[in-house]
C-alpha cells in the first residue's frame, strides 16, 4: 500500500493523513476513514472546509495550548462534530529559534518524553475519546501535525498492535509536507528564516529514539500506557474495536 495514499489533499492544510491500513492485532488492519492526524484545522476555509465536512468527522481533538488556539484559531464550529482541546504539552519551546547545532533526533525525542510524562491526563482522555465507538471518525491535530500529533499517533497505533517499524514510517511521512509547512512559516515571518535547519522536518530517528527512551523506562509504549496513563485491557479492547477491522473481514 503506497504511503502517499495516506495524505488527503487540501489547499491550506499540508499534513492531513489517514491512519488506516496499518496491520494491527490479530492481523486486523486499522480501518480507513476512521482516524486521521493533521496539522492545524484552524486553517480550514472555503473548499477545504467543504472537503473536511465531506469526510464525516464526528470528533476533533486539538492538542495545542489554549494560547495557540487564541492566536491562530480553531476548527470552525459545526453541529456535525464535537471538539476537545487537550493540551498535552506543558513546557513550550520554539523550534524555529533553536541553534543550528541542535540535533533533531535526540532533542525532539527528549521533548516527546517530556510530553509523555507531563501530559498523562490529556493523553489518557484522548485515548478514551478515540476509543468511543460513537465518536468517530475522529481527527487529532496540533500546529504542524508532527510532534504532539506524532506522539499520540504512535500511542494509538501501538495500542492497536501496529509494529514499531510502521509507527516510525508513519511519523516520517510528515517529511512529505515539510516544504509546505516551512513555506507557511516564511509567509508568516516575512524576510526571515528559521534559525534551526531541521524546522518542520520529521526524521525517522526522532521516533526511533523516543520509542527507545520509552522502552528503557517502561518496556514498551503499551507498558508506558498501562503504567502512566492507567490504560487497562478494557480500554485497549475498546480502542481496537473502534479502530480495527472486524475479525475475518473489512470493517465499516
Amino acid at each position: 500500500m503506497l504511503s502517499v495514499d495516506r495524505h488527503i489533499g487540501f489547499e491550506r492544510l499540508h499534513n492531513f493523513r489517514d491512519l488506516g491500513g496499518y496491520t494491527g492485532a490479530d492481523g486486523r488492519a486499522v480501518r480507513w476513514g476512521r482516524v486521521y492526524r493533521a496539522d492545524s484545522l484552524g486553517k480550514l476555509r472555503g473548499a477545504d472546509w467543504e472537503r473536511f465536512l465531506g469526510l464525516g468527522v464526528r470528533t476533533v481533538i486539538d492538542l495545542r495550548y489554549p494560547w495557540e488556539i487564541e492566536g491562530k484559531g480553531r476548527v470552525p464550529e459545526h453541529a456535525s462534530f464535537g471538539y476537545h482541546n487537550l493540551s498535552v504539552e506543558h513546557r513550550p519551546y520554539d523550534q524555529a529559534a533553536l541553534g543550528p547545532d541542535v540535533q533533531a533526533g535526540p532533542y525532539l525525542a527528549e521533548r516527546y518524553l517530556e510530553v509523555a510524562e507531563d501530559g498523562v491526563k490529556e493523553l489518557r482522555r484522548a485515548l478514551e475519546v478515540i476509543a468511543d465507538a460513537g465518536a468517530g471518525p475522529v481527527v487529532f491535530h496540533c500546529a504542524s501535525g508532527k510532534d504532539r500529533t506524532g506522539l499520540l499517533a504512535a500511542l494509538v497505533l501501538s495500542l492497536c498492535g501496529v509494529d514499531e517499524a510502521d509507527i516510525v514510517e508513519d511519523f516520517a511521512l510528515t517529511g512529505l509536507a515539510s516544504e509546505r509547512l516551512l513555506a507557511d512559516w516564511r509567509a508568516a515571518h516575512p524576510g526571515r528564516a528559521p534559525v534551526w535547519p531541521d524546522y518542520g522536518r520529521a526524521p525517522a530517528e526522532v521516533m526511533r529514539l523516543f520509542l527507545a527512551g520509552i522502552a528503557e523506562r517502561y518496556g514498551s509504549l503499551p507498558g508506558y500506557a498501562a503504567a502512566r496513563l492507567g490504560v487497562d485491557g478494557e480500554l485497549v479492547a475498546a480502542l481496537r474495536a473502534a479502530l480495527l477491522e472486524e475479525p475475518g473481514g473489512a470493517g465499516a
